[in-house]
């Protein structure tokens, strides 16, 4: 394919919750478009961090380029600005040369940085500060009340450990005087995209995601966690709070049992994926296709060449 032909075409994001086979059906279309695929999962980008964010082996992704993994140390706070600016790069890249960029993940606020028309609000550390105090001293369940008192919909997109967005949020509540999600604005490309969602059964998905956690358990994701320590995982304001890691941080502790970790992180990741499945079902650009279909990778191709 010509770079001008590349550059007329959209990208293809692949979106969903946990669990539902983005990665999978990645890898096939990227194969069937000439494809590379951008990253679009906010702990992925974390470099060491394979086994609990199921990050493609190597030879998992056969032989498909991809982008944006293993692009910041744990110790490093995400930057959604930046991982915007990362990712337009990367689909500059992936078109200059002739591909087809592919973003994949399940990182609402991920994809709609890299594809659609936003900037993002400001700082005041004075206001920054002060909450991240209060999120030391009460932790971070009372200020996500707060933050469904004054945000709702911000609440349902934001977990419940997740100190640092929900700080996040409430400062952009205080210093702009309107809800988090306000500041997001009304969904409209910046990036010519098409958006794939995928979808299963809410016992499906529950069942894959704990099948997910426990051969995550066994190729070693405590051993992973307990060597990321050593690197300063737990120093990390955005990659100690990630699904998996922060349980066996609590294991490794003493806090918690091994098995109340595992249990725990079932738990947190099927609420995560309700969030998910919200936050991407508000987008009403995203068409959706049924993972169990035996002809996926087909539908998916008839969606893309639709646009």
């Amino acid at each position: 394919m010509t770079a001008d032909r590349a550059a007329a075409q959209p990208v293809v994001a692949v979106v969903g919750p946990t669990g539902v086979g983005k990665s999978d059906l990645a890898i096939a279309l990227a194969r069937h478009l000439d494809g590379e695929v951008v990253n679009a999962d906010s702990m992925q980008v974390y470099r060491g961090m394979d086994v609990g964010t199921a990050k493609l082996t190597p030879a998992e992704r056969a032989g498909v380029a991809h982008h944006l993994l293993d692009v910041w140390e744990v110790r490093a706070e995400a930057s959604v600005a930046e991982y915007q600016r990362l990712a337009r790069a990367a689909f500059a890249d992936i078109r200059a040369r002739g591909h087809r960029a592919l973003l994949v993940g399940g990182s609402g606020l991920y994809v709609r940085a890299a594809l659609d028309r936003m900037e993002f609000p400001g700082t005041d550390a004075v206001v920054r500060a002060r909450l991240e105090a209060e999120l030391a001293a009460v932790g971070p369940g009372a200020l996500h009340e707060r933050l469904a008192d004054v945000d709702p919909a911000a609440a349902i997109a934001i977990l419940p450990s997740n100190g640092r967005r929900i700080v996040r949020a409430l400062e952009v509540v205080e210093i702009t005087g309107r809800p988090f999600t306000a500041s997001l604005p009304p969904a409209a490309y910046e990036v010519d995209a098409v958006q794939v969602g995928l979808t299963l059964p809410r016992d499906e998905l529950d069942r894959r995601i704990e099948q997910r956690v426990d051969r995550m358990w066994a190729a070693g994701l405590v051993d992973e966690v307990r060597r990321l320590s050593g690197a300063g995982l737990a120093e990390g304001r955005t990659a100690s709070r990630a699904l998996g890691y922060a349980q066996v941080l609590r294991h490794l502790s003493g806090e918690w049992t091994e098995e109340q970790a595992r249990d725990e992180t079932v738990r947190a990741t099927r609420r995560f994926a309700r969030r998910q499945e919200s936050w991407f079902r508000r987008d009403g650009r995203v068409v959706w296709l049924d993972a169990a279909d035996g002809h996926l990778v087909e539908a998916a191709a008839r969606v893309v060449d639709a646009a």
